[in-house]
């Protein structure tokens, strides 16, 4: 009788364990979350809606902001394209400071739902400042009718409500990400592979909820209807606020684990204090600790690598930390455990990867620039419509959602029969390195369409706008290849950092992803900047001036894949030579395939 019930005990003990996530997920109440009654897609498409909602508000406002500056605030161009810059910028610098927030103290959730509440309160101070005092005189903004002056005041209040704008999308943004993939365990079998394919479903979630506002939003605010615009994006923003909260009982989270910068200057300040010290072979002896100390919050613990030996020095116990320890003294500047080591190490292994997507945003950022200006130099009249430059940009997001579905449902289960040892597709860094192939594909497409539009174009124009035979669906090719590269790169950059960033860093990993689009930006008006200086000399008009015909714009689109290729063979060393992060428990050997370059 005795055994029976102990048989039970163990019994439902078991089923009390199979019941629960095993990835340390806590529910609403900060209890063990149970698999049945949280997460999974009921969760995920909530976070996908709330993405398409988000998404659209944001771009809304975005989209036509240099030609609101120019129109209704009467700035030049530069002057325009210059904030628009230091706008975008933003955005990305706000997001690191979400990400951090995240990670240290408030968790995912509670920082999604606050930048939402700012985001909304920026969109709704916009509309208001619009309606009430900038579009003046009433129907104003459009490319005809000139808007009046405004006060300091008025000026004031516009900048306030797009800065808020920017500070609740950048600090909501990489978080959303993360989020959505903490509704799913990689422990367990079938949702790991749902957290692979949310992913997919994010980017386009993303990119069809940006297509509403090229096309639908647009078009309203491109014919003066600004306020009507910014109030779409408002209620979109609302109502992407409404359901995300709706969702909370649903939710799992990971708990916050305490400022990075913080444990990542103890590994460094411990290692330099015993950089004479010399090491044990054995790595065995190194200081570590349980999972649930508090020192590493309860998350995984990361095993032991042999890259960065000098940081191994940070968990050395020294005679000193002995009789400190028998003391009841524990300082972390000068002993720290292995896990905390290997947070600093698997940054630093990430380091070398995200610097080479750079050159990819670099190639990326075109598409919304001179991508625009050579669709504006082609002919744009087609059956007595014209069609605006900016919104070939629309094939791009139809690319990424055939890209999406061709990956997801034949290529992937395609290369998964093909492999022998795994049922895995490719793997995400093999298939970053393809999107910087396709994106030599699109720079090298854009330069040929170039030179062609070269071959049919008046050079001796005026006003260069349509001023090429050449149509201008000929950049198709182009734009298609971008939206192909997109969900090779992106999708797998995001995968990536989510998988190989350390569990209390989830959040700077997608945050990682957006400060690479900035610094390709930043890259491309450099590089652009110096280009131009270069070819101007001896009094010749340059690469990209402002007649286009009288340029080489499609020089620099070689360049540019020129560029790519030489980043992509810095990619694959780089590629070949990284070492996944080994987390303690099942799946290790699952991840380590998932991050390898060379898998087989």
């Amino acid at each position: 009788m005795a055994c029976s019930e102990v048989c039970k005990e163990v019994e439902l003990k078991q089923e009390q364990e199979e019941a629960c996530t095993k990835d340390g997920t806590i529910d609403w109440h900060g209890q063990p979350a149970i698999k049945a009654k949280s997460g999974q897609w009921t969760a995920g498409i909530i976070i996908l809606l709330n993405q398409g909602l988000a998404t659209l508000a944001f771009f809304g406002v975005g989209v036509n902001l240099v030609l609101f500056l120019t129109r209704v605030l009467g700035q030049n161009n530069a002057d325009a394209a210059n904030n628009v810059s230091k706008w975008t910028g933003t955005v990305y610098i706000f997001s690191l400071v979400g990400a951090f927030l995240s990670d240290s103290y408030w968790g995912r959730y509670k920082t999604c739902a606050i930048f939402q509440v700012i985001f909304v309160i920026g969109l709704v101070s916009l509309s208001l400042s619009s309606y009430l005092f900038l579009i003046k005189p009433k129907g104003c903004g459009d490319e005809e009718t000139k808007c009046g002056s405004h006060s300091g005041f008025e000026i004031a209040l516009f900048y306030l409500s797009i800065y808020l704008v920017a500070l609740g999308n950048g600090g909501y943004q990489p978080n959303i990400a993360t989020f959505g993939a903490d509704q799913f365990d990689k422990n367990d079998l079938k949702e790991g592979h749902s957290k692979v394919a949310f992913f997919s479903y994010f980017y386009l979630a993303l990119n069809l909820g940006s297509l509403f506002s090229n096309t639908i939003l647009g078009y309203f605010e491109d014919e003066g209807m600004w306020a009507l615009g910014f109030w779409v994006s408002s209620g979109s923003a609302l109502a992407a606020l409404v359901l995300f909260l709706a969702g909370t009982t649903r939710y799992r989270h990971f708990k916050p684990s305490g400022n990075p910068l913080s444990r990542f200057s103890q590994v460094l300040v411990a290692a330099t204090k015993k950089c004479n010290i010399d090491m044990p072979l054995d790595a065995d002896s190194l200081f570590d600790v349980d999972r649930n100390d508090s020192s590493i919050n309860g998350n995984r613990k990361i095993l032991h690598t042999n890259e960065f030996k000098f940081l191994d020095k940070a968990a050395y116990i020294s005679t000193r930390d002995i009789d400190d320890q028998k003391k009841g003294i524990y300082t972390p500047w000068r002993l720290c455990p292995v896990t905390q080591v290997e947070e600093v190490k698997c940054i630093l292994r990430l380091l070398p990867i995200w610097l080479c997507t750079i050159i990819y945003s670099v190639v990326f950022t075109q598409m919304a620039s001179l991508f625009v200006e050579q669709g504006a130099a082609m002919k744009v009249i087609v059956l007595n419509f014209r069609i605006p430059p900016a919104s070939m940009s629309s094939f791009d997001i139809l690319s990424v959602a055939l890209f999406i579905f061709l990956y997801r449902r034949i290529l992937d289960p395609l290369v998964s029969q093909l492999r022998k040892k795994s049922s895995r597709g490719l793997t995400e860094l093999q298939r970053m390195g393809i999107g910087l192939i396709i994106a030599i594909l699109a720079m090298v497409s854009a330069g040929i369409v170039e030179c062609y539009r070269l071959k049919y174009a008046n050079k001796d124009c005026i006003h260069c706008e349509g001023s090429s035979s050449l149509s201008i669906f000929w950049q198709v090719p182009q734009y298609a290849f971008i939206g192909a590269s997109e969900v090779f790169m992106y999708v797998g950059q995001l995968e990536f950092f989510n998988a190989q960033t350390p569990d209390g860093l989830k959040s700077f990993g997608s945050a990682l992803c957006m400060t690479s689009i900035s610094l390709g930006n930043y890259v491309s008006s450099l590089l652009v900047t110096m280009v131009m200086k270069i070819s101007t000399e001896d009094h010749m008009p340059g690469w990209i001036p402002g007649n286009l015909n009288k340029g080489h714009l499609d020089r620099f689109y070689f360049l540019l894949a020129g560029l790519t290729t030489i980043d992509l063979v810095v990619y694959i060393a780089c590629a070949r030579w990284y070492k996944c992060i080994k987390l303690e428990g099942k799946g290790d050997e699952n991840d380590d395939e998932r991050g390898s370059f060379n898998k087989v």
